[in-house]
């Protein structure tokens, strides 16, 4: 019995911080890695459709963290899910077209993009773009669902 006291006691304070480190002895947070990080990459391509908002013309995210989304025309649409249904999802998205003139648009399935630190009103779609010549570029966006809307954030990449 005096065993099993002293390793319940030496085990509770491990269960009560429920705390993980990854490469360290002491974590400071639920869950702290002390090294590199890798998350899943999604590769999309786009249906070749292009300027469609309707459901089942668009091109679903929804797997993986990191992901290179490659438009085939103009406009080739790919959609974020429901905001409500992923609260506190991430993800990385660029547009990896190989010629840099084809623009991809974002749209989501519920709420609205809003841009980081924007006043104004959410948008119903976003584009992801290279315009060289005007010397004008929006390849990458990070979108944060905060259980409602997304929120974008640019030129971090």
């Amino acid at each position: 019995m005096k065993r099993f006291s002293l390793l319940f006691s030496l085990v509770l304070p491990i269960l009560i911080s429920a705390q993980v480190g990854i490469n360290t002895d002491s974590p400071r947070s639920t869950l702290d890695i002390n090294g590199n990080l890798s998350v899943k990459v999604v590769s999309l391509t786009g249906n070749g459709i292009g300027n469609q908002t309707n459901t089942g013309t668009t091109v679903d995210i929804d797997d993986g963290v990191y992901i290179s989304i490659n438009p085939q025309v103009q406009d080739d649409t790919f959609e974020l899910p429901d905001p409500s249904a992923v609260p506190g999802r991430v993800y990385f998205i660029r547009n990896v077209n190989p010629t840099n003139t084809v623009t991809a648009k974002i749209v989501t399935s519920a709420g609205q993009l809003f841009s980081s630190g924007s006043t104004t009103g959410g948008a119903n779609e976003i584009f992801l773009y290279e315009n060289a010549a005007a010397n004008e570029y929006l390849k990458s966006i990070i979108v944060i669902s905060d259980g409602v809307n997304w929120t974008y954030f640019f030129g971090l990449l």
